[in-house]
């Protein structure tokens, strides 16, 4: 029989700490060649792209998720769960929470692989569903004490601030000005739309670490070079990705390429992380592919023990 998740279900069962850690569980098999995961597809329709990004977890499962470009309001995003040894479809789910989670989930094991061990604040630049489920996850793997955000809108982040406060008991406050959401931070979160940057790595205290998870191309990014020049480790889910991006992922070309490592090669040892107190950091966020069919299987995992 095949499952159906809408985001409601996906909400409902999926909590950081899972997500979190099946985040981890799929950066490892990347690693080790156990999951296959090539870099996304797109097919252009004119006026917008359907995406596919697919993976397989050999002997167990294979899957895609689709979505398109088109910028229509309700717009989702598709993924199906296939069974590696019958074909079969396992599970679907549609809509934008698994995704978005995912991505959370990836920034999450960033954060606890790479920043200090008694980091407690987190500063965000942006106020969207990406930017909230950096902090979600981030709640997850550090005792958190603070958050700030900053967004163009004061209302947005406002309303960011109190879902913190309300939802994850963490106390969070709205500030004015991009440097004053990440001064003096613990760890940083980019996540917004912005083709320019949106941060100054001046403003970054010793030992940031950084999660950014918007536009990171050449002539399209939200950080600039300077980020990457400050950086002591600089880190991605999937080099491969980052060099199929189009045009250019900036930290995957020279001079910064040879010092772009895997995350999954950090957790498992073969990759240097974090050296000392005072290094920064940088995971630049790409989608590791086949990690939402990934998360969807742990979640069929998960709602059959809810039902047991």
């Amino acid at each position: 029989m095949t499952l159906f998740f809408t985001d409601r279900e996906v909400a409902a069962v999926l909590d950081a700490p899972g997500t979190v850690d099946a985040m981890r569980a799929a950066l490892l098999a990347g690693y080790e060649g156990r999951l296959v995961a090539p870099p996304r597809a797109s097919a252009p329709l004119g006026g917008g792209r359907m995406v596919l990004t697919a993976g397989h977890l050999t002997g167990e499962w294979y899957g895609f998720r689709s979505y398109d470009t088109f910028g229509h309001p309700e717009a989702e995003q598709l993924v199906v769960l296939h069974d590696g040894r019958t074909g079969a479809v396992r599970a679907v789910a549609v809509g934008a929470e698994l995704g978005s989670r995912r991505t959370g989930g990836l920034g999450g094991v960033a954060v606890d692989a790479l920043a200090r061990p008694d980091a407690s604040t987190v500063g965000v630049i942006g106020a969207g569903g990406q930017a909230w489920t950096q902090v979600w996850a981030a709640a997850a793997v550090r005792g958190l004490r603070e958050v700030t955000v900053y967004c163009r809108t004061p209302a947005g982040r406002e309303r960011f601030a109190a879902r913190v406060r309300a939802e994850l008991g963490v106390p969070a406050r709205a500030v004015a000005t991009a440097a004053e959401a990440v001064r003096d931070r613990d760890v940083v979160v980019l996540a917004t739309t912005s083709p320019t940057p949106v941060l100054d790595a001046r403003d970054l205290a010793p030992g940031t670490h950084v999660n950014a998870v918007g536009f990171k191309q050449h002539g399209r990014a939200e950080f600039g070079t300077d980020l990457l020049d400050t950086a002591d480790v600089l880190v991605t889910d999937s080099t491969a990705q980052a060099g199929a991006y189009e045009p250019p992922m900036l930290a995957a070309r020279p001079p910064y390429l040879g010092r772009l490592a895997e995350l999954g090669a950090v957790l498992a040892g073969a990759a240097t992380g974090r050296v000392g107190p005072d290094d920064v950091t940088v995971f630049c966020s790409v989608g590791l592919g086949g990690t939402e069919v990934f998360l969807l299987d742990r979640l069929v995992r998960l709602a059959a023990t809810v039902v047991a």
